[in-house]
């Protein structure tokens, strides 16, 4: 979804009116506001562009209710769909801060100059998110904190780690 946002996938209905539950994708609830419309990415390939009627942020996901999804049936339907926004929408980050969509494809090299791969993921935990580098000589879960990354060029697509021991 290039140019878009992911903010999360489908993973289940809620309610009887079509509104369903997304897995979140965003680190805060701020990225929603004013958010007006969505595009939903079915598994399938087809794609299609709603007017957002509700969005509430919880611990458990996004909440979120569209136009043109009427019920619980056609909000099952959706189940694994990927939900974005248009980038253009987003606010700027402060220094150090990235969206996860600017780093995916991002090449990733030791201090040393060695190539380990690139982030093909990101997940979060409780306390980090995690990059999933692989491609390389091994997959290398990377946890995105001060010590283990050193720098990263957006621009140019390249990330310089540091490799704790036991990466």
């Amino acid at each position: 979804m290039k140019d878009i946002l992911e903010i999360g996938k489908v993973r289940k209905a809620a309610g009887l009116k079509g509104r369903f539950l997304l897995s979140r994708n965003l680190e805060s609830p701020e990225l929603l506001q004013g958010i007006e419309e969505v595009r939903i990415e079915r598994p399938d390939g087809r794609t299609s562009w709603h007017t957002v009627r509700y969005v509430q942020w919880s611990k458990k996901g996004i909440a979120l209710e569209v136009t043109g999804i009427q019920n619980r049936e056609e909000a099952e339907d959706l189940t694994g769909s990927r939900i974005g926004v248009p980038s253009h929408l987003l606010k700027e980050l402060p220094e150090g801060e990235y969206y996860w969509m600017d780093l995916v494809g991002t090449a990733v090299f030791s201090e040393n100059g060695d190539w380990l791969g690139t982030i093909e993921g990101i997940f979060q935990t409780g306390s980090n998110d995690v990059f999933v580098c692989s491609g390389g000589p091994r997959e290398i879960l990377l946890p995105a904190i001060e010590e283990v990354i050193r720098k990263v060029d957006v621009q140019g697509k390249t990330m310089i780690v540091h490799l704790l021991e036991g990466l």
